[in-house]
């Protein structure tokens, strides 16, 4: 595959991205709609903003074309929580976050194989969701089932071109400041 084939790939890839993003937002609103009563995700929550959050390159690529000023011109949040939150601890990429983030408070289930080698299903919430009904005895259709987008954002990648590395958020800042510094010294060898 030529270089510009590549490029065109890549750019289809992170296109597919943005319909991948609308699709999972779509399918969370439903389910927030569901747990109103029971999520307390608000502006300035951000118990589950943590540090170390990582992201497929895909998905780092996305960030840093739609916050390349913010990259380029702004400090990461002091480290323990996300690098993206501001003093207030509002999201600064919000509607460009990465797909963790957008299923963050929801009730989560997956399916683990058991020792005996059959299925295991697991929930979770975030704790201060954690209100009304157990989440054990919600309908499998009321919790956000993880596996199905995960593969979707894996093909994704695979179609990006790149390993199924990951990247930590936080290290966007760190890059971009790299470059910023390495053209700021070529423009004072010239």
């Amino acid at each position: 595959m030529s270089n510009e084939e590549a490029s065109g790939v890549r750019e289809s890839a992170l296109l597919e991205l943005e319909r991948f993003y609308a699709r999972v937002d779509r399918a969370v609103e439903r389910l927030a709609d569901k747990h109103a009563a029971r999520l307390n995700c608000k502006p300035g929550c951000c118990a589950c903003c943590v540090d170390e959050l990582t992201v497929f390159e895909i998905e780092a690529e996305h960030i840093r074309r739609r916050h390349r000023a913010l990259l380029r011109a702004e400090a990461p949040h002091p480290a323990g929580k996300c690098a993206f939150l501001d003093a207030s601890g509002a999201c600064r990429i919000y509607p460009d976050r990465p797909y963790v983030c957008r299923t963050q408070g929801l009730p989560l289930r997956w399916l683990e194989e058991a020792e005996d080698g059959g299925v295991l299903e697991l929930r979770d919430i975030c704790p201060l969701n954690d209100v009304g009904d157990p989440i054990e005895q919600l309908a499998a259709d009321a919790c956000w089932t993880i596996g199905p987008a995960e593969a979707e954002l894996a093909r994704l990648q695979s179609l990006f071109g790149s390993a199924m590395n990951r990247v930590r958020l936080r290290e966007l800042f760190a890059s971009s400041s790299s470059r910023r510094l390495e053209t700021d010294t070529t423009l004072k060898e010239e």
